[in-house]
């Protein structure tokens, strides 16, 4: 069986060198380099990417994150491409479910970082996986949502979030709900059924992932 995770994970470090370092993405204010270092940090010192969800930590993370961006292009995009075996998400047993998401989402970041990108056909199992990964994701981001909101894939299921009241569906594939949820709702190709004024919330929410 195919593991997304490293498949993703390659193609991600193959287009970082193909792009370079400068070039843009979907996370606001990072370029390939800053987005490498996240990565690398996140596989070795998980203590200081928990900087990105906890703010007494922000600081700490993004100084060892800045210090990770310093090191040599070519070296940096060599960590993100190959985890160390005693990594927390990196090693055999953890990093199916904790990278099949993270390492598509960051993909998609830098493929739809710049103009004229395509969505890609993606293989089903890794669709069923990263339906899981909807599901996860948006359960932390859509409760609050001021309405009764039905998120479906087609062929993969649906579920509910939101406070309730008047009816909205988002609808797409499980690659473009993932972004979607994870907040990359500009880049995520979607439909959205429902009041203009609440798809157009929905389009704009700050969902902190």
């Amino acid at each position: 069986m195919t593991r997304h995770s490293l498949t993703e994970r390659s193609a991600l470090a193959d287009l970082l060198l193909d792009v370079g370092p400068d070039a843009p993405t979907l996370c606001t204010g990072w370029t390939t380099r800053d987005l490498a270092a996240h990565l690398v940090v996140r596989d070795r010192q998980p203590i200081a990417s928990l900087g990105s969800f906890i703010p007494p930590l922000h600081g700490y993370g993004e100084r060892v994150r800045l210090r990770a961006a310093a090191l040599p292009y070519p070296e940096l995009v060599a960590r993100v491409r190959k985890a160390p075996w005693w990594s927390p998400t990196g090693n055999a047993l953890t990093d199916p479910g904790a990278n099949t998401g993270e390492f598509f989402i960051h993909h998609e970041d830098v493929r739809r970082g710049a103009p004229g990108w395509r969505p890609r056909t993606l293989d089903p199992d890794l669709d069923a996986k990263l339906w899981r990964n909807v599901r996860f994701f948006g359960a932390l981001t859509l409760r609050r949502f001021p309405a009764a909101l039905t998120v479906a894939a087609p062929g993969h299921g649906e579920f509910t979030g939101g406070t309730g009241g008047e009816p909205v569906r988002l609808i797409g594939a499980p690659g473009e709900l993932v972004l979607f949820v994870s907040g990359r709702q500009r880049a995520a190709r979607v439909q959205i059924d429902g009041p203009p004024v609440l798809a157009d919330r929905l389009r704009t929410a700050s969902f902190g992932l």
